[in-house]
């Protein structure tokens, strides 16, 4: 069986897509993770279990290496009644910052 250099272009493509949506998917579980964590600390209820993406871009770490930036929000209620939504900063796969009500918590 022999491929031809479109064809490897395109199993190249369809195989980095599949490990940036791997990473992707990595990632939003850690940001869920710090949100949940977050919200049990201050005694807040995180709603709806979720994060979901609000901006990304390409930023540098602090070793130099280029990262995917991505700005999760997240909801959650101080007392049950009210929606309250909150942030959390990802740089790769790590956790840069975390907002809540005018409270930063930066990490």
């Amino acid at each position: 069986m022999s491929l031809n250099l479109l064809e490897i272009l395109v199993l190249l493509a369809v195989g980095g897509y599949g490990v940036y949506l791997f990473q992707a998917i990595r990632v939003r579980e850690l940001a869920l993770a710090a949100a949940r964590n977050a919200c049990r600390q201050a005694g807040f209820q995180l709603l709806d279990e979720t994060v979901s993406v609000q901006r990304m871009s390409a930023s540098r770490d602090d070793a130099g290496r280029w990262r995917i930036w991505r700005q999760y929000r997240f909801e959650y209620s101080i007392e049950g009644y009210e929606r309250d939504s909150g942030h959390v900063i990802m740089l790769g796969n790590r956790v840069q910052g975390l907002v809540m009500a005018d409270r930063p918590t930066l990490h």
